[in-house]
């Protein structure tokens, strides 16, 4: 049968393709062999590697699970699916997945990764109340969401570092209980062997050197990749020359952040 080759960046369907055929190869199996394992037709496999039809969640839970990806698949999917994401956010999701090292600093708010279901669905509800997007939209980010999280604790999961802001720890999303249950499940992550937390306290005052979100992703041939956002969309960087003054800041946030035994103790007392 004649391969067709798809440019992974073409589309998120054909960026899905690409990885599904990657591990299956990887796993050594045939198309037929692995519709076998996962219950549906060599031909549909097919389709779905050559990006000519989407695969549904079923699919791609299924495949997951067969080629032991660490629900890179599934991220994947809701790449596909998602109407609701920030524009430019399904092309960072897809990398994030595959880093071997994510270093994030957050103003304001408990990053993604690290946030409870009913921290992040507090901030869906009130965007469904200001009317910018549908309780349906609201529903499928959160989804979105615990599939991404699915990469803290993998198989081979990246090394994570994380510098939050101060305000991180004080503004009371959802109420007092949920930001209480909140902090402590940050207090619980933290504590994993491959994710560090660092807290930015105030008095770092201006010599605060980011602004804004800042996410670092290191692949696994080292070469690094930049994220940013603002209200309307997101920013995936691939040059090195954007990405190294943005490492050197977050080398030196790093240091001057509070040290992960002190973090630990403003969260708790938080």
């Amino acid at each position: 049968m004649r391969r067709t080759d798809l440019d992974p960046t073409s589309s998120p369907s054909a960026a899905f393709g690409v990885q599904l055929r990657r591990s299956r190869e990887a796993k050594r199996l045939t198309q037929v062999s692995l519709g076998k394992i996962i219950g549906y037709s060599d031909t549909l496999v097919s389709s779905i590697e050559r990006g000519t039809r989407n695969p549904t969640l079923p699919f791609a839970v299924q495949s997951d699970n067969a080629l032991d990806t660490g629900g890179t698949l599934e991220l994947m999917f809701w790449n596909i699916s998602n109407t609701a994401l920030l524009e430019g956010f399904s092309e960072y999701a897809d990398q994030e997945a595959k880093a071997v090292e994510v270093r994030h600093f957050e103003l304001g708010i408990v990053p993604g990764l690290l946030q409870t279901q009913e921290y992040a669905a507090a901030f869906t509800a009130a965007a469904v109340r200001r009317g910018k997007i549908t309780q349906e939209q609201a529903d499928e980010r959160i989804r979105f969401l615990l599939a991404r999280q699915r990469l803290l604790g993998r198989k081979q999961a990246p090394w994570f570092h994380f510098v939050l802001d101060e305000g991180c720890l004080h503004r009371p999303v959802g109420g007092a209980e949920v930001m209480r249950r909140q902090l402590r499940h940050l207090e619980q992550l933290a504590s994993r062997p491959n994710i560090t937390v660092q807290i930015a306290p105030y008095s770092l005052a201006e010599e605060l050197p980011f602004t804004m979100v800042v996410t670092l992703l290191t692949m696994a041939d080292r070469s690094v990749l930049a994220y940013s956002e603002c209200q309307m969309r997101g920013f995936l960087v691939r040059q090195s020359e954007t990405s190294r003054p943005l490492e050197r800041d977050y080398h030196q946030l790093s240091v001057e952040a509070l040290p992960k035994a002190a973090s630990l103790e403003m969260i708790r007392q938080a």
